[in-house]
């Protein structure tokens, strides 16, 4: 049964054409993603549906015995309660049934008297029926309901309490969409409903709407949560729908299908009209009347053909590519027993990571848990209450900030990436920025002005253009949309340098991480492999141990893996000895040179011109020697 239709809608502002002719509809029980590049009106839709806003021309049709349920992507609670009394309000009526209920017991609580035995048969009824009702309505399961959602959002017991006007957007955020949930609507439209939740939040909500048996449209660029969630797919591109049924691998598969079918289509007609062409043109040139009119007789069978438009391809960024100007040394990062602790309040202690060149790595862990802080402590943006953080030689850091704070509002996009790269010329700038879909007026708007995704595009910009060797990314895919996030994807596996994410894309991590550290307030563990691999490790353990995966091979195989152990162990022995070595030949050789270039201060020997001369041979000798053991120590190191 068809719950909600469009047909023909429009919508534009000004000369801005946002909807053409939108025309789908949607059978009861259905659970669509609606996906498209940022901008291209999702939102708009939403709106409309929402009947936020008015449309132009068309029309639209929701059952009118269906509740609709809407959360908008910037949603922001304005409220003077808690987090739980404003969750309260959602069962009102059974707030107020309760409250006859308590009046009827106190009521039948008097002393019974005999000669109005009709009043009290009255009372018991209605207490009855109160009751009845209470229970039907689920009087005696809202309170477990609302912690069952507040919990699964990622809210504690201690937050209940929390006055709303004090919580961040994204809190706020999460508390709407605890009240819709709670108001279960029989169609609900959630726009980006993944942000500011974290991974265990995310799985939650996944889990809830797989068992929603109402109607879902969802706007999300959450590739892995779109697949687990949706059965089918709008896409909306230059502002018309097209609808594929499954979710976004099958929609991915469908995409690429038709494409290569509609433009097989257009390249067989496209031949067939130029061999026509060719054929009628032969036959003028004959310039008799029998070939005249046979051309002309093809002319007009050639106009009747309804041509096909082209197959469109959408506006992708290009040239995304991420390069080191300066390569790294082996060991880029080491930290041991970290602590960091505000006033009172410790975040995490006991910490202990490496990461070597060329890893991509991702670290984890719940909201608030103190990853963007660890961030700041490796660039020395914050300092650590206790523990060893060490960065190796020749690092230089890029740092992808997820709030944007290193973005100057008030500067044009094109000022910003000038500010930040003067060397570089007008064309070089333009250039770069037409690869990120900044052409024409677009690099002399201001920063204010421009959408999360682009704010996001002018900073992975920033970060390409400063060929840093040691990328530190904070939800680098927050903002942008399935196309960016996957030519992202594709730059940073090519990209030859050292990789520290946090991200609570599961895609993403799928693709790009091959090692995720897990933060936790008393510590961090590490998990050898992307998340599909860390889910199946946090379920069982021991799936993975290097016991488990022995017992599949033959003795001689482990005989040869414990003999191939024991060499590099004998030969990183032997390295570790040769580098102590040479350490101390260099102590000893600084220790010879300090000692000769204080013998020039002595006048018995700047004031004799031959031992003046032999004191600055040995010098001379010294340091060659010297530079020779650091260029060997490094190679060793």
């Amino acid at each position: 049964m068809i719950v909600l239709s469009c047909k023909n809608i429009n919508k534009s502002y000004g000369i801005d054409s946002i909807l053409k002719n939108i025309t789908f509809h949607i059978n009861e029980g259905e659970k669509i993603g609606l996906i498209g590049a940022n901008g291209v009106g999702k939102s708009t839709l939403f709106k409309i549906i929402a009947n936020q806003i008015d449309y132009d021309s068309g029309d639209l049709f929701v059952d009118k015995s269906k509740k609709i349920g809407y959360l908008s992507q910037h949603l922001s609670l304005d409220s003077n309660n808690t987090i739980y009394d404003e969750l309260l309000l959602v069962f009102k009526s059974l707030l107020n049934l309760e409250k006859k209920i308590n009046k009827l017991e106190k009521s039948l609580s008097t002393s019974y008297d005999s000669n109005n035995m009709s009043y009290y048969e009255k009372l018991i009824k209605n207490y009855t029926l109160s009751q009845e009702l209470y229970n039907n309505r689920g009087g005696y399961t809202y309170k477990a309901k609302i912690s069952k959602v507040l919990n699964g959002l990622g809210f504690s017991q201690k937050d209940y309490e929390k006055p709303i006007n004090i919580l961040s957007g994204g809190q706020k955020t999460r508390v709407a969409l605890c009240k819709l949930l709670l108001i279960n609507p029989d169609i609900l439209l959630l726009d980006e409903p993944t942000n500011h939740l974290d991974l265990d939040a995310i799985e939650w909500l996944e889990d809830y709407l797989k068992t929603y048996k109402g109607t879902m449209l969802i706007i999300s660029h959450d590739r892995f949560f779109l697949d687990s969630v949706t059965n089918k797919t709008f896409e909306l591109t230059n502002s018309h729908i097209k609808c594929y049924n499954g979710n976004y691998s099958s929609y991915i598969k469908q995409k690429e299908e038709n494409y290569e079918s509609e433009l097989k289509a257009y390249n067989i007609q496209q031949s067939e009209i130029k061999r026509q062409e060719k054929i009628i043109e032969k036959y003028k040139s004959f310039n008799r009347e029998k070939s005249i009119k046979a051309a002309e007789s093809r002319q007009k069978a050639l106009d009747k053909i309804e041509r096909l438009d082209k197959p469109l391809t959408e506006k992708q960024i290009s040239h995304m590519n991420f390069q080191v100007e300066i390569k790294s040394g082996n060991d880029i990062l080491h930290i041991e027993n970290l602590k960091k602790q505000f006033n009172d309040k410790l975040l995490f202690h006991s910490v202990n990571l490496d990461i070597k060149r060329g890893e991509k790595t991702a670290l984890i862990g719940e909201n608030g848990g103190g990853k963007t802080t660890l961030f700041k402590i490796i660039m020395d943006k914050e300092k650590a209450s206790d523990g060893v953080k060490v960065l190796g030689k020749n690092i230089y850091i890029g740092y992808y900030d997820q709030e944007q704070s290193n973005l100057d509002i008030n500067k044009t996009v094109i000022d910003e990436i000038w500010d930040d790269f003067p060397e570089l010329t007008t064309t070089e700038i333009r250039t770069a920025l037409a690869s990120f879909l900044f052409t024409g007026d677009d690099v002399f708007k201001k920063i204010s002005s421009l959408s999360g995704g682009e704010k996001c595009k002018i900073n992975l910009l920033k970060l390409i253009l400063s060929k840093s060797n040691f990328l530190l990314l904070d939800e680098p895919t927050n903002h942008l949309d399935i196309m960016s996030r996957e030519a992202l994807e594709k730059a940073l596996l090519n990209y030859d340098g050292t990789l520290l994410i946090i991200s609570h894309d599961r895609y993403f991590l799928n693709k790009v991480i091959n090692k995720i550290y897990e933060l936790h307030k008393d510590g961090i563990n590490l998990y050898l492999g992307n998340y599909s691999y860390y889910k199946q490790k946090k379920k069982n353990p021991l799936r993975f141990n290097y016991e488990e995966i022995s017992n599949t091979k033959t003795k001689t195989q482990i005989e040869k893996e414990k003999k191939k152990k024991k060499e590099e162990q004998k030969f990183e022995r032997q390295k570790k000895a040769k580098i102590k070595k040479i350490e101390d030949n260099i102590s000893n050789l600084e220790n010879n040179i300090t000692s000769l270039q204080e013998q020039l201060c002595l006048e018995e020997v700047y004031s004799n011109p031959e031992k003046s001369e032999e004191v600055n041979k040995n010098i001379i000798s010294l340091q060659k020697k010297l530079d020779e053991l650091y260029e060997i120590w490094e190679n060793l190191m």
